[in-house]
């Protein structure tokens, strides 16, 4: 099977995005895995397939399948990517859409000076939601890492997030600690793990080991779950500057009940073909 493509990134978050509008694609976990393989591959952190809408009420569907092959529920640096190339693609002339994804309907909207903002919805706290075990809804949970209690707060942006302050981002462990977070048993669906440093109510800068992909350069929905998160703790407030490996993003959210907008870049890198067995 040869199989068309387009290599995009959000702040280096980067994806491969196959347009399955005019025929399915045939993919399994061995297919995504070859495809986002760094050496033998395209190498990609997740891989998007656009596919025609399945309801009257919206543009598209929007799958999100993670480098190790199992398909996810959400990916907002993936949202704004999606947004730029349907457009570029000729496949609307919107520019602003709704999408329909596991999670649930968002809607990304590309802007006249190039940057995109996508309704991201509105945050799940509630514990068995997202879903986290816990007898509580507290805004600060202890998680035992190891020798480590930790305070977590845990978001849903459609994914589920677990989010920890730090002093200094640049010295937290992210790798080790991320792995162990990501898979531990109170988190039955896994979990992105977030590390946090606040710098001002209006600035912070984060860390996130993704579920499925480990350490990426940003994570759009792990900066709203961060900005949720921040502003809840009383650490920060609306609108946030979350400063990533990759870049920016600037989150907006008026509180409990109301949508969080992410707003960011999208960038077109290459196309190509690959063949797959």
């Amino acid at each position: 099977m040869k199989l068309r493509f387009t290599k995009m990134h959000g702040l280096g978050n980067d994806f491969v995005v196959i347009d399955a509008t005019r025929a399915p694609v045939d993919l399994n976990p061995a297919r995504v895995r070859a495809i986002a393989d760094r050496h033998f591959g395209v190498g990609c952190d997740q891989l998007l397939v656009v596919e025609p809408a399945s309801r009257v009420d919206v543009d598209f569907r929007y799958r999100i399948f993670n480098a190790d092959g199992g398909e996810v529920e959400q990916c907002g640096n993936g949202a704004r990517c999606f947004a730029r190339f349907v457009h570029d693609k000729g496949l609307t002339a919107k520019r602003e859409i709704r999408v329909e994804t596991r999670s649930g309907i968002i809607a990304p909207r590309l802007r006249e000076d190039g940057l995109v903002t996508v309704d991201m919805g509105v945050p799940e706290l509630a514990p068995a939601k997202i879903p986290f075990r816990s007898d509580s809804d507290a805004v600060v949970q202890p998680l035992q890492v190891g020798e480590v209690t930790l305070a977590i707060t845990v978001v849903s942006m459609g994914n589920p997030h677990a989010v920890q302050v730090v002093a200094d981002v640049d010295a937290a462990p992210v790798a080790a600690q991320g792995a162990l977070i990501e898979r531990h048993e109170r988190f039955p669906a896994r979990v992105n793990a977030g590390f946090l440093q606040v710098v001002d109510p209006h600035r912070a800068r984060l860390r996130v080991f993704e579920r499925g992909a480990g350490e990426t350069l940003a994570c759009g929905t792990g900066a709203c779950a961060a900005a949720v998160a921040g502003i809840l703790r009383g650490l920060l407030e609306s609108p946030v500057r979350i400063e990533t490996r990759g870049g920016e993003l600037e989150i907006a959210w008026d509180g409990p009940a109301t949508n969080v907008r992410m707003t960011g870049p999208a960038v077109t890198v290459f196309e190509g073909e690959m063949a797959l067995d």
